[in-house]
């Protein structure tokens, strides 16, 4: 068995100062924000290259609390991608904004900054680009017309943990950047957790009252506010696995560097890395018309795979008042039916590599065309 992703191994290999993290919030009986949650705050900021962090309970809260300190409420829209985890759009619908969709460049699978302009309105108030799998989306173009237009720019950089744009750390180059701390995420927490980095200090108050109840100190509540706030067990061991985190991102980019010579002669989309990229692999995802029988046959013969997503935002039930219909964001669409994600973290051998790709091979050679 190859799993799609093992975090135990990646546990075992820090156990004891993992453990003495925790046992070290546990002495210490700061469970909800705290010590720990402040120091990761400056921490992860300063990995960003971005003035200030605010840690919260999940990637979801921290888009949240960006879209509401960035003033976006009921009768404002905001574009994204409908190629994305339904928490981009969930996010958006939270704040009573409406989400406007513009279909995904279909190299990188990130928005298509072609079709910004022609989705932008009088209503219109932010972009929330999503950097998708680990590739950050065209950020230049982006905040060009976003400055141009006056919108706010919120990076959904769930995925993106270190991946950079033009040599600059994702995150720090929109008004707000959101993170998830998942726990497969590329920095997982063994829980839930999130980020929001910011270069604004007056955004980065707001967040840090709306995190807690909207108090600007106890019991004093200057706005409403949510209980959004991190656990102190999770802010510790998120500091030891940030030590960690560049030494498994050039794993997981060696690993798909291995991928990429092994099928690169295969009847198989590889991932493309776009010239402004550093590309942190949250996925490693591959695409093909046949994907539902690859999967199959990988999955028979001990290889476990995943799809991230099979369908696409706009056409997901919970979402279909928003008016969107089959064959409105046909680069999205096609994606959703042919994308799949290969085994990809950084504690996976050479040799399973070497064995995902015999057995994709031996799979394709008897896959009709």
């Amino acid at each position: 068995m190859i799993p799609f992703l093992d975090l135990k191994t990646q546990y075992l290999s820090i156990k004891d100062e993992i453990d003495t993290a925790v046992l070290k919030v546990l002495e210490s009986t700061q469970f909800v924000l705290g010590n720990e949650v402040t120091a990761l705050e400056q921490e992860f900021a300063n990995y960003c290259n971005a003035e200030q962090g605010i840690a919260v309970n999940t990637g979801t809260s921290a888009l949240h609390l960006a879209l509401l300190a960035a003033g976006i409420g009921a009768g404002d829209e905001v574009i994204t991608i409908p190629f994305t985890f339904v928490a981009t759009v969930a996010a958006i619908c939270y704040t009573g904004a409406t989400p406007v969709f513009v279909d995904i460049d279909p190299v990188s699978y990130t928005i298509d900054v072609t079709q910004i302009e022609k989705a932008i309105t009088e209503r219109t108030k932010a972009i929330l680009p999503v950097h998708l799998y680990g590739q950050p989306a065209d950020m230049g173009p982006i905040m060009e017309i976003a400055r141009r237009h006056g919108l706010t720019v919120i990076e959904d950089a769930a995925q993106a943990h270190g991946a950079e744009y033009k040599g600059q750390r994702i995150g720090s180059i929109g008004d707000i950047g959101c993170f998830s701390f998942y726990p497969g995420k590329n920095l997982g927490a063994y829980g839930e957790g999130g980020m929001i980095v910011t270069n604004n200090p007056e955004y980065a108050h707001t967040m840090q009252m709306l995190r807690d109840w909207g108090q600007e100190r106890k019991y004093h509540h200057v706005i409403k506010g949510y209980n959004y706030r991190m656990d102190g067990i999770q802010g510790a061991i998120l500091r030891v696995k940030l030590r960690y985190l560049e030494k498994w991102t050039e794993a997981r980019r060696a690993n798909a560097a291995q991928y990429d010579g092994l099928l690169k002669d295969f009847s198989l989309t590889i991932p493309t890395v776009m010239p402004y990229s550093r590309h942190v692999y949250h996925v490693y995802a591959v695409r093909s018309p046949q994907r539902d029988e690859l999967q199959q046959k990988l999955n028979d013969q001990g290889i476990q795979t995943g799809i991230h997503y099979p369908i696409p935002v706009h056409l997901q039930p919970a979402y279909s008042d928003l008016g969107y219909k089959i064959g409105d964001f046909p680069h999205s669409e096609l994606a959703a039916r042919e994308v799949f994600s290969l085994p990809m973290y950084a504690e996976l051998t050479p040799p399973q590599i070497n064995t995902v790709a015999e057995s994709l091979q031996g799979i394709l050679q008897g896959v009709t065309v």
